[in-house]
């Protein structure tokens, strides 16, 4: 009795803890093969035939198509650099130049992955609309409520995640170092 006991309880919480890795995994966007810049992160291989299989499953999961890995990369922020999430009452900036890439685009995005609403509907920017310094630098302020220049709106929603998709791009493709170019910095400014 106590072997069946023992063998059933081993099998139960080798259960619980397999299923929970495997939620954790699919629910909180984590892939082996990351690229980190700064407060971006990025899975180049999630477009290729050399995907892991948590990515994969989580790819299915949520229906989203990944960028081709000869397209380009996508990298999401749900922090800036210091570590503070992403919150929608606060205010943001992202400064700095790209790496190397023919377009990109960044978006604003609930954690759900959907648009988030605004009064002005205005969801991102592209390279081709964004407004630069002299130097070539910009700089984009999201906040809830409006500003000059570059300004994506929060809608004040509690969380959000940014994605900025880099299209014919090096980055991910040869290496996986910063070498290749920096990406824009992510600095929070005051939270009210």
């Amino acid at each position: 009795m106590r072997l069946l006991f023992g063998s059933f309880f081993t099998f139960l919480l080798a259960a619980v803890v397999g299923l929970g890795a495997t939620w954790f995994t699919l629910t909180r966007g984590v892939a082996f093969g990351s690229l980190t810049i700064g407060a971006w992160t990025a899975w180049p291989k999630s477009g290729s035939q050399e995907i892991d299989p948590y990515a994969h499953a989580s790819i299915s999961r949520d229906g989203e198509l990944p960028i081709g890995i000869g397209d380009g990369v996508a990298f999401f922020a749900r922090a800036d650099d210091k570590g503070h999430e992403l919150d929608g009452r606060c205010t943001f900036t992202l400064s700095g130049m790209t790496p190397p890439a023919r377009y990109w685009t960044v978006t604003l995005y609930n954690v759900g992955g959907g648009l988030v609403a605004n009064a002005i509907d205005r969801h991102g920017f592209t390279s081709q609309e964004i407004i630069r310094d002299v130097d070539g630098r910009f700089t984009i302020t999201v906040a809830p409520q409006a500003r000059p220049g570059n300004w994506l709106p929060t809608g004040g929603i509690e969380r959000f995640v940014l994605v900025w998709r880099l299209y014919d791009t090096p980055i991910g493709v040869a290496t996986a170092t910063m070498k290749e170019g920096p990406m824009p910095a992510v600095e929070r400014k005051s939270c009210s």
